[in-house]
Formats: structure tokens, C-alpha cells, sequence
């Protein structure tokens, strides 16, 4: 049987001491790339803005509606990059805070999943910027009746879109928590199996849910869930549960 790789606790004083450095170090890094991103807040928000502004009528254009908008619009796009970029580092900062106490064989698991749920994450976000937004405005701009001129609020789009982009983004982590459920030994690969038809029916409600109420974005967000369940389902079969290894 796998043990830890120090056989000495410390005493709850150092670890909250540890939990205070590494939270320290996560806050200061998001500040930190906060202030680098702030610079190009402005072109950023033309990038992530682009997917709307290609289906505007002509001489139609974005909007502020409020006075600081200018301003706190980019700036919470530039907070939301930073965040967005430091992922990485902030589950590396988790590791290393729990990495002492876990066994060998769980570190084998842990750290690729980690890995895994950081591109997955990623993958979620890309998809819903290169492939739903623009299905989702196409749609939009064409909907409308011609004499209503479209401006969107430019603060109403930034918080549509990032919804859509932490919806996506943690709907893609589905495999990484199949994997663990399996892996714990609290659900098997054959009973999630049997449960198919209500993961199905799971995933266009949490699609309901997470994304803006149009029946494009709902099903666009839970084709891909149940894709990737499926997916959590295939690899989870291959996973021994960690009764089975402590025996």
C-alpha cells in the first residue's frame, strides 16, 4: 500500500500558515496581471467584441449607456483575462498546497487531471468564442425586424459573453469529474452508463441554466456535455476505484 511521502503532520498553525502564503501568492499574480492586461483592455474588448460587430447593420454600432462604462468595461475584461491566464498558476499553487499529504498513487492521478481539466477549461472557452458566439448573433442580427436598429450596450455584451465563456468552461470539465467520481468509487463507468437518459435530460436543463435563453446556446452547451460525459464514461472504465487499490 502507497503512504505519504512525510510521515510527520504538521501542526494546523503551519498549515494555515501555508494556505495564507499561497493565497498571497495568487492574489498578488492576479494584480499583477490585471495591471499588465489594463494597457490593452481597449484592442482586447475589439477582439472579444468582434463576433457581434461582424453581423451589425451598416452604420449601426456598440453603445455606453452608462457614464463609467468607457472604463469598467475593459477594466473587468482585463480582470477576467488575468484570471483566465493565470488558471495555470493558481492550480499550481493548489498542488503544491495539497501535494504533501497525498499518496503516491494518487499524485499519479492527480497532477494529470489538473493538467487535463486546465485545457479542458481552455477548450470550453475557445469553443464557445470560435464557434457558438458567432452562431449565436448570426442568428440575433438576422431575427430582428429591419427597422429596429441594433446597439448593444457594450457592458450587456461583455456580461453575456463571459457567461458564456465560464458556462462552457466548466461544462467542458464534465470528463475530469466523471473521472473522479469513479475513481473515489462512488458511482462505476456501467451504472453511469445505465443513467444515460437523465444525463441527457441533465444536460439541456443545466444548459437552460448557464446560458442566455435562446434555444441555439442551450443546445450548443449540452450536445458538447453529453459528448463529453460519454467521454468521462469511456476513459472511467479503465479506472480502478481507490477501494479497490487499499485492498
Amino acid at each position: 500500500m502507497s503512504t505519504p511521502e512525510t510521515d510527520n503532520p504538521q501542526p494546523l498553525v503551519a498549515h494555515l500558515t501555508e494556505l495564507r502564503s499561497r493565497l498571497l501568492r495568487s492574489v498578488l499574480a492576479l494584480l499583477a496581471l490585471t495591471l499588465v492586461i489594463l494597457p490593452f483592455a481597449n484592442p482586447l474588448y475589439e477582439i472579444v467584441s468582434e463576433p457581434l460587430r461582424r453581423w451589425l447593420p451598416a452604420g449601426s454600432h456598440m453603445i455606453a449607456t452608462d457614464v463609467t462604462a468607457p472604463f469598467l468595461v475593459p477594466f473587468k475584461l482585463a480582470a477576467f483575462a488575468a484570471l483566465l491566464a493565470s488558471v495555470p498558476y493558481l492550480l499550481w499553487q493548489v498542488w503544491a498546497f495539497v501535494a504533501p499529504g497525498l499518496y503516491r498513487n494518487e499524485k499519479a492521478l492527480v497532477l494529470p487531471l489538473m493538467v487535463s481539466s486546465v485545457i479542458l477549461f481552455y477548450s470550453g472557452v475557445a469553443f464557445a468564442f470560435f464557434v457558438v458566439c458567432p452562431m449565436i448573433f448570426g442568428f440575433f442580427a438576422q431575427a430582428g425586424p429591419e427597422s429596429v436598429a441594433v446597439m448593444t450596450d457594450m457592458g450587456s455584451y461583455l456580461d453575456f459573453i463571459l457567461t458564456l465563456f465560464f458556462a462552457f468552461g466548466v461544462a467542458f470539465e464534465i470528463p475530469i469529474a466523471t473521472i473522479l467520481l469513479i475513481r473515489a468509487g462512488i458511482v462505476s463507468a456501467d451504472s453511469l452508463a445505465e443513467k444515460r437518459p437523465y444525463v441527457v435530460v441533465s444536460c439541456f436543463v443545466i444548459g437552460m441554466l448557464l446560458t442566455p435563453p435562446d434555444v441555439i446556446s442551450q443546445t450548443l452547451l449540452a450536445v458538447p456535455m453529453w459528448l463529453l460525459f460519454e467521454i468521462g464514461v469511456a476513459v472511467g472504465r479503465h479506472i480502478t476505484p481507490a477501494q479497490s487499490l487499499a485492498e
